[in-house]
């Protein structure tokens, strides 16, 4: 076994595809179109695709440099069926010997008729879902499947030798929930000692297969977001890799802790753990950790090509932190990436259509690989091996700082003539007041926002973009579209109907699109769960609001019913979110910035007479930072911007948001310090657990958890969805309770979704009834 590690790699790499050939083929077999043989053979084939770019930009052959980080779905449920966590309701697809085949690992994603799937929630504080493992006293672990172990074999006989990406043992138990039924009081991570032997059998089998390095990601360690003792956490990873690192038969184990800097009682842990690497992440942290003897037979691995974020970035500060990276006692100091490249597109040469200025500023995944192989050879070869990328790389930024529009002094006066009142509402309790003339029925029933985006309308939006469609023949259709989506919400009798944003391709590019500060791509996918994927948008400067942006199509779709439509928004903390985000000031800064345009937007729909508005904000967990320390001010800043969007709104508007995928028993008091008048939340896949959080915290305002799950293609029965509703009526205040789906329907059709909401209404019918309603 070699214990040499490269002098620059990168902790994964985008998995989808540059034209998302994963998600067609996945969504291919799904529909019975193509067999599992014929997914497997275009899934090689996407392996090799990619194996053989990252050489072709710099990264070895033989040196375990290029991590295999392939996944059909997400790489907690890869980690989770290889070592057997499924609960009990998927073992009926499991095969005769236990194993868990692939149509079980999509069943445990996607749900299947009867069978709910597992929950899913973001991937630390990013815009990525990952699938929530459920683990019980009694789960039996045991090798499921040998997929990791096929891909390395697969790059073997291709000549590649690759370094195989698992979550750690600690991070899968962390992430994973108690399953139905366990007792109170258990963790997942009771149950370490009976996963760390199937973990050893796992290392082997790599091993076995001709992997040379593996790596373990343990990003719970840079985390106490995850209710758990810090301690505890770090005497897991103790134990962990005291077992691991003993293991027979291994192959070299490099330990990553992307995505923040280690605790205090992690970096000591792992500093003097039996394993031959360690990945930290020098973009988050800043600066090199304490130096520590364990470290004497090491390789540490800096992150400093930030993998999250799309700029160039400044190399020569990234070479200066290297160096001194070397000061920690390590054996040797190597490059590599913040974090896996997953979060971030593959490629700027694929967007022919930016402005080349911004261009030049920018690096997408290939150009960060390219960075990492820069950045390497400095580190052999010495620093003026790579004067000129420096310098090219000193010169975009340069260039970026003093471009016009990042700075737009109109914009930075007016936040600066804001005083303290500009972000409060007058009382709730006046506002609901007021909102009794909106005649509302008990429990009203609404959906989150967008309907599904079918065919025909991304058909005609292209054509329209291609110029075959000309802005009226559009319009038109577009029209028709909402004429189509208040019918259907009529014809269900939901009680407050949405239009549908037939108009908008993303609900958060739709308004980078319309505002001064913002760019968008063309191929700028990132995996956001699963098969689907989004485009984020690039903020690069100051924030504007050129002229309306949604209140032509609110205004027609009311003029289409005489029940109340939604005018819909996204909110700033979710457009920061949810695109890729100016790193030259700060983000609190930038919120507000787009908070001022919203509340513009809203100022012109209620002018046009529309009576609810919702300002959605999904992502306001997502960000929530990973130390305790960091978390109130940007819990300040956060509801703050939204606060500042929204407060313009009169008495008699009533305000929405919705939030969804995400914990929110931590910021249940930032929820209520919105403010917002009624507040729309994910609940189906947890089965309802946010509303405890709910009822504990006194929650005043309006709240509408969840019934069904969106993100699946079950149609849930009334019954299931009417106990869900039936405990928020028993939990909460009557006439606090809305109905909805979980998130918009966008990525659903039609059909489910007409079958859905028919049992959604006749749901709702049957708990009116029951309360007298």
């Amino acid at each position: 076994m070699t214990t040499s590690f490269p002098a620059g790699t990168i902790l994964g790499y985008p998995r989808i595809g540059r034209r998302r050939e994963l998600k067609r083929a996945v969504e291919r077999h799904w529909a019975g179109v193509l067999d599992e043989a014929g997914l497997e053979t275009e899934a090689a084939a996407l392996r090799r695709a990619t194996r053989a770019r990252l050489l072709d930009l710099g990264l070895g052959r033989d040196d375990s440099s290029i991590p295999e980080t392939f996944s059909y779905y997400d790489q907690v449920l890869d980690a989770a069926t290889a070592v057997g966590a499924l609960p009990a309701r998927f073992d009926a697809l499991r095969g005769e010997d236990g194993a868990v085949p692939l149509a079980a690992y999509f069943a445990a994603a996607r749900g299947d008729g009867h069978r709910q799937p597992l929950e899913m929630t973001k991937w630390f504080d990013t815009n990525y879902h990952y699938l929530v493992p459920e683990i019980a006293p009694e789960t039996r672990f045991a090798l499921s499947h040998d997929r990791f172990a096929r891909q390395v074999a697969e790059a073997a006989a291709d000549g590649v030798t690759v370094r195989p990406v698992v979550v750690g043992p600690v991070t899968l138990l962390a992430l994973a929930k108690p399953a139905d039924g366990a007792p109170a009081g258990f963790s997942p991570l009771d149950r370490l000692e009976d996963l760390l032997p199937v973990y050893a059998s796992l290392l082997q089998s790599l091993r076995e297969a001709g992997a040379s390095w593996v790596q373990l990601d343990e990003p719970a360690l840079v985390s106490e977001s995850l209710g758990i003792d810090v301690d505890r956490l770090a005497a897991a990873a103790e134990r962990a890799y005291a077992v691991l690192g003993a293991a027979a038969d291994r192959p070299a184990i490099l330990v990553a802790a992307p995505y923040g800097p280690l605790t205090a009682d992690a970096w000591s842990v792992l500093a003097a753990a039996p394993v031959e690497a360690l990945a930290i992440d020098l973009h988050r942290a800043g600066e090199a950790p304490a130096s520590h003897p364990g470290l004497a037979g090491k390789t540490i691995v800096g992150g400093v090509v930030d993998g999250r974020n799309v700029w160039r970035g400044d190399l020569t500060a990234a070479a200066d932190r290297l160096e001194r990276l070397r000061a920690v006692g390590a054996a040797a100091v190597a490059v590599g990436t913040s974090t896996s490249l997953q979060h971030v597109p593959h490629d700027v040469a694929d967007e022919p259509a930016l402005d080349p200025r911004l261009a030049a500023w920018l690096a997408f995944a290939d150009q960060k690989v390219s960075q990492v192989a820069t950045l390497a050879r400095g580190l052999v070869a010495g620093r003026a091996a790579i004067a000129d990328e420096l310098a090219a790389a000193d010169a975009a930024l340069a260039d970026r700082r003093s471009a016009p529009g990042v700075a737009d002094g109109d914009v930075r006066a007016r936040l600066e003539g804001l005083d303290a009142a500009a972000s409060d509402r007058a009382p709730f309790a006046r506002r609901s007041a007021a909102q009794t003339a909106l005649g509302l029925p008990t429990l009203p029933t609404t959906t989150i926002g967008s309907f599904p985006q079918t065919a025909d309308i991304r058909r005609a939006r292209a054509a329209h973009t291609r110029g075959e469609l000309s802005a009226a023949e559009y319009e038109e259709f577009l029209r028709a579209e909402i004429d189509r989506v208040i019918d259907l919400q009529e014809d269900l009798g939901l009680d407050v109907l949405v239009h549908g944003e037939a108009e908008r391709n993303d609900m958060v590019q739709y308004f980078a699109e319309h505002l001064d500060g913002f760019a968008v791509t063309q191929n700028g996918w990132v995996q956001s769960y699963g098969s689907r994927a989004t485009r984020p948008s690039i903020l690069w400067g100051d924030v504007s609001r050129p002229a309306p942006m949604t209140v032509g199509w609110s205004t027609y779709a009311q003029s289409r019913s005489e029940k109340y439509v939604k005018g819909m928004l996204t909110g700033p903390v979710t457009i920061l979110a949810w695109s890729f985000v100016r790193d030259d000031q700060p983000l609190a800064a930038t919120a507000d910035q787009v908070a001022l345009a919203l509340r513009d937007e809203i100022a012109d729909l209620e002018a046009a007479g529309i009576r609810i508005i919702q300002v959605d904000e999904p992502a306001l967990r997502e960000l929530l930072p990973l130390r305790r320390a960091d978390q109130p001010a940007y819990l300040d800043w956060s509801v703050r911007s939204f606060r500042l969007a929204t407060a313009g709104a009169a008495d008699a508007t009533q305000i929405h948001t919705h939030l969804c995928y995400s914990e929110f028993g931590v910021v249940i008091d930032a929820i209520a310090a919105l403010d917002a008048d009624v507040t729309s939340i994910e609940a189906a896949r947890s089965r309802g657990e946010v509303i405890n959080d709910i009822a504990a915290s006194g929650f005043s305002h309006g709240v509408g958890p969840g019934v069904y799950d969106i993100h699946s293609p079950r149609v849930p029965s009334v019954d299931e969805i009417e106990e869900l509703l039936q405990r928020a009526a028993d939990e909460l205040p009557l006439h606090q309770v809305w109905v909805n789906p979980d998130c918009g329907l966008k990525t659903r059709g039609y059909e489910e979704t007409v079958a859905a909401l028919q049992n959604l209404v006749t749901a709702t019918a049957r708990v009116r009834e029951r309360v007298g309603a």
